[in-house]
Protein backbone atom coordinates (compact mmCIF):
# COMPACT_ATOMS: atom_id res chain seq x y z
CA UNK A 1 0.00 0.00 0.00
CA UNK A 2 1.15 3.68 -1.07
CA UNK A 3 0.68 6.75 0.98
CA UNK A 4 -0.32 9.69 -1.22
CA UNK A 5 2.07 12.75 -0.95
CA UNK A 6 -0.36 15.08 -2.67
CA UNK A 7 -4.01 16.60 -1.37
CA UNK A 8 -5.34 15.07 -4.70
CA UNK A 9 -3.62 11.75 -4.24
CA UNK A 10 -4.93 11.45 -0.70
CA UNK A 11 -8.83 12.32 -2.07
CA UNK A 12 -8.80 9.99 -4.57
CA UNK A 13 -7.17 7.34 -2.23
CA UNK A 14 -10.52 8.03 0.20
CA UNK A 15 -12.84 8.27 -2.57
CA UNK A 16 -11.47 4.91 -3.61
CA UNK A 17 -12.09 3.12 0.08
CA UNK A 18 -15.31 4.94 0.27
CA UNK A 19 -16.84 3.68 -2.52
CA UNK A 20 -15.08 0.15 -1.63
CA UNK A 21 -17.25 -0.01 1.23
CA UNK A 22 -20.34 0.31 -0.78
CA UNK A 23 -19.22 -2.06 -3.30
CA UNK A 24 -18.18 -4.90 -0.92
CA UNK A 25 -21.24 -4.24 1.40
CA UNK A 26 -23.33 -4.43 -1.57
CA UNK A 27 -21.75 -7.31 -4.00
CA UNK A 28 -19.32 -9.28 -1.31
CA UNK A 29 -16.08 -9.38 -1.42
CA UNK A 30 -15.49 -12.24 -3.43
CA UNK A 31 -18.43 -11.19 -6.00
CA UNK A 32 -16.93 -8.00 -6.37
CA UNK A 33 -13.86 -6.62 -8.72
CA UNK A 34 -11.42 -3.90 -8.99
CA UNK A 35 -13.35 -2.68 -11.94
CA UNK A 36 -16.01 -1.94 -10.04
CA UNK A 37 -14.39 -0.23 -7.10
CA UNK A 38 -12.51 1.65 -10.37
CA UNK A 39 -15.88 2.68 -12.61
CA UNK A 40 -18.30 3.46 -9.89
CA UNK A 41 -15.79 5.77 -8.30
CA UNK A 42 -14.54 7.36 -11.82
CA UNK A 43 -10.46 6.71 -11.49
CA UNK A 44 -9.02 4.66 -14.09
CA UNK A 45 -7.93 0.76 -13.19
CA UNK A 46 -4.48 2.02 -13.55
CA UNK A 47 -4.47 4.46 -11.03
CA UNK A 48 -6.29 2.05 -8.36
CA UNK A 49 -2.77 0.62 -8.14
CA UNK A 50 -1.38 3.49 -7.18
CA UNK A 51 -2.61 3.40 -3.70
CA UNK A 52 -3.57 -0.57 -3.47
CA UNK A 53 -1.51 -3.58 -4.65
CA UNK A 54 -4.64 -5.79 -4.85
CA UNK A 55 -8.61 -6.21 -4.11
CA UNK A 56 -7.67 -8.18 -0.60
CA UNK A 57 -5.76 -4.76 0.13
CA UNK A 58 -8.05 -2.01 -0.25
CA UNK A 59 -10.39 -4.42 1.79
CA UNK A 60 -7.93 -5.04 4.71
CA UNK A 61 -7.44 -1.34 4.78
CA UNK A 62 -10.98 -0.55 4.51
CA UNK A 63 -11.92 -2.46 7.70
CA UNK A 64 -8.77 -0.90 9.18
CA UNK A 65 -9.73 2.63 8.55
CA UNK A 66 -13.42 1.92 9.67
CA UNK A 67 -12.25 0.46 12.89
CA UNK A 68 -9.81 3.25 13.54
CA UNK A 69 -11.87 6.10 12.53
CA UNK A 70 -14.87 4.60 14.77
CA UNK A 71 -12.39 4.07 17.94
CA UNK A 72 -11.69 7.53 17.66
CA UNK A 73 -14.90 8.87 17.63
CA UNK A 74 -16.32 6.76 20.54
CA UNK A 75 -12.90 8.01 22.18
CA UNK A 76 -13.57 11.27 21.76
CA UNK A 77 -17.11 11.66 23.18
CA UNK A 78 -16.71 9.45 25.88
CA UNK A 79 -14.13 12.06 27.18
CA UNK A 80 -17.21 14.17 27.75
CA UNK A 81 -18.46 11.48 30.25
CA UNK A 82 -18.78 12.45 34.11
CA UNK A 83 -19.40 8.36 34.62
CA UNK A 84 -18.88 4.92 33.52
CA UNK A 85 -22.75 4.76 33.51
CA UNK A 86 -22.41 7.99 31.40
CA UNK A 87 -19.45 6.70 29.21
CA UNK A 88 -21.58 3.93 28.36
CA UNK A 89 -24.91 5.10 27.18
CA UNK A 90 -22.60 7.11 24.92
CA UNK A 91 -20.66 4.58 23.41
CA UNK A 92 -23.63 2.79 23.04
CA UNK A 93 -25.37 6.11 21.25
CA UNK A 94 -22.06 6.44 18.82
CA UNK A 95 -22.10 2.81 17.73
CA UNK A 96 -25.62 2.85 16.31
CA UNK A 97 -24.85 6.32 14.82
CA UNK A 98 -21.60 4.94 13.20
CA UNK A 99 -23.57 1.69 11.93
CA UNK A 100 -26.34 4.24 10.71
CA UNK A 101 -23.78 6.13 8.61
CA UNK A 102 -21.85 3.25 7.80
CA UNK A 103 -24.66 0.33 7.15
CA UNK A 104 -22.28 -1.60 4.75
CA UNK A 105 -20.10 -2.10 8.06
CA UNK A 106 -21.57 -5.34 9.29
CA UNK A 107 -21.95 -6.90 5.64
CA UNK A 108 -18.23 -5.67 5.42
CA UNK A 109 -16.77 -6.99 8.85
CA UNK A 110 -18.64 -10.47 8.63
CA UNK A 111 -17.01 -11.06 5.00
CA UNK A 112 -13.72 -10.35 6.56
CA UNK A 113 -13.98 -14.17 8.66
CA UNK A 114 -14.37 -15.88 5.56
CA UNK A 115 -11.39 -13.72 4.02
CA UNK A 116 -8.56 -13.64 6.05
CA UNK A 117 -9.70 -14.34 9.88
CA UNK A 118 -6.86 -12.63 11.59
CA UNK A 119 -8.23 -9.81 10.05
CA UNK A 120 -11.53 -9.79 11.77
CA UNK A 121 -10.18 -11.22 14.58
CA UNK A 122 -7.97 -7.97 14.80
CA UNK A 123 -11.48 -5.90 14.18
CA UNK A 124 -13.41 -6.89 17.38
CA UNK A 125 -9.86 -7.78 19.69
CA UNK A 126 -9.50 -3.54 19.36
CA UNK A 127 -12.33 -2.36 20.16
CA UNK A 128 -12.42 -4.91 23.04
CA UNK A 129 -9.16 -3.77 24.14
CA UNK A 130 -10.38 -0.10 24.51
CA UNK A 131 -13.56 -1.45 26.49
CA UNK A 132 -11.58 -3.43 29.10
CA UNK A 133 -9.37 -0.32 29.67
CA UNK A 134 -12.50 1.95 30.49
CA UNK A 135 -13.75 -1.62 32.30
CA UNK A 136 -10.75 -1.83 34.48
CA UNK A 137 -10.65 1.98 35.56
CA UNK A 138 -14.47 1.95 36.40
CA UNK A 139 -14.22 -1.23 38.69
CA UNK A 140 -10.86 0.18 40.11
CA UNK A 141 -13.01 3.32 41.20
CA UNK A 142 -15.76 0.98 42.36
CA UNK A 143 -18.62 2.47 39.82
CA UNK A 144 -18.99 -1.28 38.89
CA UNK A 145 -18.92 -4.72 39.90
CA UNK A 146 -14.95 -6.45 40.55
CA UNK A 147 -15.71 -8.79 37.29
CA UNK A 148 -13.58 -10.42 34.74
CA UNK A 149 -13.30 -7.11 32.21
CA UNK A 150 -12.55 -8.92 28.65
CA UNK A 151 -15.66 -10.69 29.54
CA UNK A 152 -17.98 -7.95 30.38
CA UNK A 153 -16.36 -6.40 27.68
CA UNK A 154 -17.49 -9.13 24.83
CA UNK A 155 -20.94 -9.17 26.34
CA UNK A 156 -21.13 -5.42 25.83
CA UNK A 157 -19.90 -5.62 22.45
CA UNK A 158 -22.62 -8.14 21.73
CA UNK A 159 -25.25 -6.51 22.86
CA UNK A 160 -24.52 -3.21 20.30
CA UNK A 161 -23.64 -5.70 17.57
CA UNK A 162 -26.89 -6.88 18.20
CA UNK A 163 -29.17 -4.18 18.81
CA UNK A 164 -27.46 -2.06 16.21
CA UNK A 165 -28.28 -5.20 13.58
CA UNK A 166 -31.88 -5.73 14.18
CA UNK A 167 -32.85 -1.87 14.28
CA UNK A 168 -30.91 0.01 11.96
CA UNK A 169 -29.37 -2.36 9.74
CA UNK A 170 -31.92 -5.17 9.11
CA UNK A 171 -34.83 -1.94 9.63
CA UNK A 172 -33.18 0.78 8.75
CA UNK A 173 -34.35 2.89 11.78
CA UNK A 174 -33.07 4.10 14.94
CA UNK A 175 -32.64 2.17 18.27
CA UNK A 176 -36.10 3.15 19.55
CA UNK A 177 -35.84 4.26 23.00
CA UNK A 178 -37.19 1.96 25.06
CA UNK A 179 -34.91 -0.57 23.47
CA UNK A 180 -31.94 1.31 24.32
CA UNK A 181 -33.38 2.13 28.42
CA UNK A 182 -33.99 -1.54 28.71
CA UNK A 183 -30.01 -2.23 27.36
CA UNK A 184 -28.63 -0.17 29.74
CA UNK A 185 -30.99 -1.85 32.53
CA UNK A 186 -29.25 -5.03 31.70
CA UNK A 187 -25.78 -3.21 32.25
CA UNK A 188 -25.93 -1.47 35.14
CA UNK A 189 -28.65 -3.59 37.25
CA UNK A 190 -27.82 -6.80 35.98
CA UNK A 191 -30.23 -9.68 34.73
CA UNK A 192 -30.97 -10.71 38.57
CA UNK A 193 -33.51 -9.37 40.51
CA UNK A 194 -32.99 -7.66 43.86
CA UNK A 195 -34.40 -9.76 46.34
CA UNK A 196 -35.91 -6.31 48.05
CA UNK A 197 -37.71 -5.00 44.98
CA UNK A 198 -39.51 -8.49 44.42
CA UNK A 199 -41.72 -7.99 41.95
CA UNK A 200 -40.59 -6.23 38.60
CA UNK A 201 -42.77 -2.95 38.63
Amino acid sequence: MKTPVTTKGAKTRQRLLDTAEEVFGRKGYFDASIVDITQQANVAQGTFYNYFSSKYEIFAELIKQLSRDFRSQIKQEVAKAKSYQDAQRIGFNQFFKWVKAHRNLYSIVQQAVLVDEALYRSYYERLATGYVSGLEEAMGKGEFKPLHAETVAYCLMGMSQFIGMRWVYWEGEDVPEQVFEDAMTLIFEGLAASESKGKVE
